[in-house]
């Protein structure tokens, strides 16, 4: 017999069956958007929650269903990824890639698809089953019948303006897009629109549900990317009221190393890191230029010594190792100069192979084990820029298997000695949790881990 007291937290967490969750939440999205009333459904995805897979199935079904159908994606990696995972589901599907002028539009991957045909003018396209291209291309597109459905993927990377720019292009859509990542990229302020609920700086979502409450609002509930180490924190830290799991449980995953340490801080950090999937490497306190050679070459070094010290990871995936090589692991910074002297400095020791990029670039990508230069190192001030949850966010929910931070140390002084100082404007929304307090959870979490190092 089962007692109350007999229910402890671990016969809990065995019930959880992620697989089961995540099928219920993908059927009652795919319910609402194929047979639902409503104009438009809201998909919330965490990282790795598996938003491009959601985005494909929605398509084919609805394409099965006969009724035409336009993607927005925001980027041209971004279409023909779509459009490559749309040929591999159903190569007899037809599908439009709608491309700009310019002299290399596409993945010429496509090029060897039957399946796919590509114009730079919609009108071309007309009569196909998918078309899939850019809010910045579908912006331009004119004098066509509106299409039924529409599918928006990144669509809290989308501003307002630019959904404004498209939404007479279809009749209904479905938005699916990431709230806890960066925001609307936008080059000019938008102090001047701050609380209005048509500020054009602001994401599709905020606006659209601004104007729309009524909106059926889903949340995909697992993570398939983040392990079980990192679910809880990056969960807790950036998503406090749309919780999510790990769809995979403690010692499912594994990342061992061929090549025994060499005592240094790298690779102590290393261990600390392959053991239980986070690692600090603390650099001392110092105020810094932003490209700060010592934390750069923590970062190569580290990088390095993944490398040589032959490390392979076992997933849910396959029961064979798999080796940890340079297209597996990467470097993310806040800034692009940062990405540049890491880059550099990972020429001078042989690894040029290791993807390197800023926050921004990395939204979406996944690998096995992430390095980190935390946006805060060796700063004398903390600035919204540093301190915006999404960068943040970003950098620490790229990886399968473990995520190293090199920072160096006092980032906690430095929180305490800037608190948030952005001015509340009326009807803006409060954006929770902010930097200051995400950043203090992912460093009292990280302090666990850490290993502090001279070089």
């Amino acid at each position: 017999m089962t007692t109350e007291a007999a229910r402890t937290p671990e016969t809990a967490e065995a019930v959880f069956d992620a697989g089961a969750a995540a099928t219920r939440a993908t059927d009652a999205i795919l319910r609402d958007t194929l047979h639902g009333t409503a104009r438009g459904v809201v998909v919330d995805s965490p990282p790795g929650a598996g938003k491009s897979t959601l985005v494909v199935r929605a398509a084919l079904e609805l394409a099965e269903a006969g009724r035409p159908l336009m993607v927005v994606a925001q980027t041209n990696a971004q279409v023909d990824d779509l459009v490559l995972r749309l040929a591999e589901k159903n190569p007899g599907l037809p599908v439009g890639r709608l491309h700009s002028s310019d002299t290399d539009p596409y993945d010429k991957a496509l090029d060897g698809l039957d399946n796919v045909r590509k114009s730079a003018k919609a009108a071309d396209l007309a009569g196909l089953d998918v078309v899939v291209s850019t809010a910045a291309k579908w912006a331009h597109v004119k004098g066509v019948e509106p299409w039924a459905h529409a599918i928006v993927d990144e669509a809290y990377q989308m501003r307002s303006d630019a959904l404004l720019a498209v939404a007479g292009l279809f009749e209904r859509a479905l938005f699916v897009g990431d709230p806890g990542q960066l925001d609307p990229f936008s080059i000019v302020g938008g102090e001047q629109w701050a609380g209005l609920s048509y500020d054009p700086s602001a994401s599709a979502v905020t606006t659209l549900l601004a104007h729309n409450p009524e909106l059926p609002q889903h949340r995909l509930p697992v993570s398939w990317r983040l392990p079980a180490s990192a679910a809880p924190l990056v969960s807790d830290a950036f998503y406090p009221y749309t919780p999510f799991r790990s769809g995979t449980g403690h010692g499912d995953r594994r990342l061992a190393l061929g090549v025994p340490s060499d005592g240094s801080g790298p690779d102590r950090v290393i261990d600390e890191a392959a053991e239980s999937g986070w690692g600090l490497l603390e650099l001392p306190a110092r105020h810094t230029p932003r490209t700060d050679p010592e934390a750069v070459r923590a970062v190569a070094l580290v990088v390095r010594r993944l490398l040589d010290r032959e490390g392979a990871s076992v997933s849910e995936r396959s029961e064979d190792a798999a080796p940890l090589t340079a297209d597996r692991i990467a470097v993310g910074t806040a800034h692009r100069d940062q990405a540049a002297a890491v880059r550099a400095a990972l020429a001078g020791l042989g690894a040029a192979d290791v993807t390197v990029d800023t926050a921004n670039r990395l939204q979406g990508r996944e690998f096995d084990v992430t390095v980190v230069l935390h946006p805060l190192s060796g700063r004398p001030d903390a600035t919204a820029f540093h301190l915006e949850t999404g960068r943040l966010c970003v950098l620490a929910s790229r990886h399968r298997h473990a995520c190293i931070v090199v920072c160096r140390a006092g980032v906690g002084d430095l929180l305490d000695a800037y608190p948030s100082t952005e001015p509340v404007q009326l009807g803006t929304l409060v954006k929770f949790p902010d930097g200051w307090e995400a950043n203090h959870a992912v460093l009292a979490h990280l302090a666990r881990h850490r290993i502090t190092w001279q070089p």
